[in-house]
């Protein structure tokens, strides 16, 4: 799948970047890993990337060009899906991609016998809140203290959006 994003970039640096979404492989953690790194203060470890395939989880990479932009992680069971991970490169933020990731998770879970996609979030995290609510996530409960902080733990609000086909 290919995606032109828009609205357009203002960087002058970049044209408007095409994406394109696969799985990624064990080939790829350690780009996938370095993204983490780079955008989280408490990062996943290049193991639980490579846990994450050995489980069986949906692992999705997007690529302008041959560059890893994007990538997410998701767990499926039965009706249900868990977001588990998804992150931008901290260059290619602020310009549609993770918009266009979630897309594809969407899109890709419609495909699936999924109902439900579940997530969770800080609340600290003002990005992402506005973009999963803008897919219609709604709030569902809290985790309290689910999430290392730099003093403690921060808690995660508990996200839900059903994707069920309406029936008339």
């Amino acid at each position: 799948m290919s995606a032109i994003l828009s609205p357009p970039w203002n960087d002058t640096l970049h044209a408007q970047p095409e994406l394109s979404f696969r799985a990624f492989n064990e080939n790829d953690v350690a780009a996938v890993a370095a993204i983490e790194a780079e955008v989280y203060l408490f990062p996943w470890s290049a193991g639980n990337f490579f846990d994450s395939l050995l489980s069986g989880y949906r692992c999705i990479g997007a690529w302008a060009a041959d560059e890893l932009v994007s990538y997410a992680v998701v767990m499926t069971a039965l009706d249900e899906a868990h977001l588990l991970n998804l992150a931008v490169a901290s260059k290619w933020q602020r310009h549609g991609i993770g918009a266009a990731m979630l897309t594809n998770v969407i899109d890709e879970m419609r495909r699936q016998p999924v109902e439900m996609i579940y997530l969770e979030v800080r609340p600290t995290n003002l990005a992402g809140l506005r973009l999963y609510e803008s897919f219609g996530f709604n709030q569902l409960g809290l985790r309290r203290d689910y999430y290392p902080a730099l003093a403690g733990r921060e808690d995660a609000l508990f996200l839900g959006l059903n994707i069920a086909p309406r029936t008339i």
